[in-house]
């Protein structure tokens, strides 16, 4: 078996005995660090095994670590089969249960189930998304036109996806783009999203990016997490990069996004913006872990009495950039639906331009091919 299996359980204990003597190749963690030990890039196992049979419940750690790492298969080891307990695995996302008493040739079966259950592993682009601490902070902007540096370097396939489900997203008109179809129908469809189908219910931007627009009629029904995190599975399997406008007032969505490369908060230097922005970076903190997240100052001002370095104290995320003042260029741009990083110019073009740069190297820390020349190809030298 040439998958990479983790058992968790104290060293030398009967499971990691009873697999090698079936022939499985195995690692173990000590439960008494929880999943942290494989939280760092490149230790992701294919699936891992948790030894619970002297615990009541399921630890709230192997969900966390199920929503962060959804191809990742769980098989837990258990005294015997209560259904509480069979509820709360369900819940959190565990792939097989093994009870008492227990053989070798049971922990094989169950890993080779699994196994046999994950998708092939296809190439997976890059994942991008942006929130708000609060309305009119510029977070649209900011990742349309992240999306338009992306999409300049020939070849890149690139995606805005407006994740606002129950309307009022802008997205579409801050590109130009008058769509057919909205991500409401790509959710609704999503078991059977292939290319062809993808294709028929984005629209293309004249700055070369595809959108997949938020619903012209808001949608009662917030979908499943399951079903969200499935339809950004496919979205990433058919693009270099997907950009998110994700809602702020929608903690489910937030929930749901997985994987990511990194969650850019944006905020500006208002008093009520940053202590929203503090409540919500607790949140992604917990959701994403830190080296994931940043914070993007909007309009940012030197001389406002509120700095780069309150914001990172009180908000407690590193600031990634701040973006010049510039309200009359990015209403003018968002009015005739082009990005303004496609007409340079300006300080705010260039500070987006650095920033989509800065991005594309947190990505490639992430696992995702790095492409720092972007926007340096297509836009000249920065000031």
């Amino acid at each position: 078996m040439s998958a990479r299996v983790v058992i968790v359980e104290p060293a030398a204990g009967e499971l990691g005995t009873l697999a090698r003597g079936a022939g499985m190749v195995v690692t173990f963690i000590d439960p008494a660090n929880g999943l942290a030990a494989l939280e760092r890039p490149g230790t992701t196992p294919d699936v891992i095994v948790v030894d619970l049979r002297e615990q009541a419940g399921i630890p709230p750690d192997l969900a966390t670590f199920r929503r962060r790492h959804p191809r990742t298969g769980i098989v837990i080891v258990v005294a015997h089969l209560d259904p509480a307990m069979m509820l709360e695995a369900m819940r959190a996302g565990v792939n097989e249960v093994v009870a008492e008493p227990i053989a070798g040739a049971d922990l094989v079966s169950a890993v080779e189930r699994v196994l046999g259950q994950q998708a092939p592993m296809v190439d997976q682009g890059t994942v991008l998304a942006f929130v708000g601490a609060k309305g009119g902070v510029g977070t649209t902007t900011l990742a349309i036109n992240v999306a338009a540096a992306l999409a300049a370097d020939p070849g890149t396939r690139v995606l805005v996806a407006d994740l606002h489900i129950t309307g009022h997203g802008d997205a579409a008109i801050f590109l130009g783009v008058e769509p057919k179809f909205s991500i409401v129908d790509a959710i609704e469809n999503v078991q059977r999203l292939d290319g062809a189908v993808l294709r028929s219910l984005v629209a293309r931007a004249k700055s070369g990016m595809d959108v997949l627009a938020s619903p012209d009629r808001p949608s009662l029904r917030h979908p499943e997490g399951q079903h969200l995190r499935s339809l950004l599975d496919r979205l990433a399997a058919n693009y270099d990069y997907v950009v998110l406008d994700v809602p702020r007032s929608d903690m489910g969505a937030i929930d749901a996004i997985e994987p990511i490369a990194a969650m850019t908060l944006v905020v500006n230097q208002e008093l009520p913006t940053v202590r929203r922005a503090a409540q919500v970076a607790a949140l992604l903190r917990q959701r994403y872990g830190k080296d994931r997240v940043g914070t993007v100052v909007s309009r940012y001002d030197a001389r406002a009495e509120i700095g780069q370095e309150d914001i990172e104290r009180v908000v407690g995320l590193p600031v990634w950039a701040v973006m010049p003042s510039d309200y009359r260029r990015a209403v003018a741009a968002a009015n005739v639906g082009r990005p303004l990083v496609r007409d340079g110019g300006s300080r705010l073009a260039a500070a987006v331009l650095q920033f989509t740069q800065r991005l594309t190297g947190i990505s490639a820390k992430a696992g995702a091919p790095p492409k720092r020349a972007t926007a340096r190809t297509a836009f000249g030298v920065f000031s």
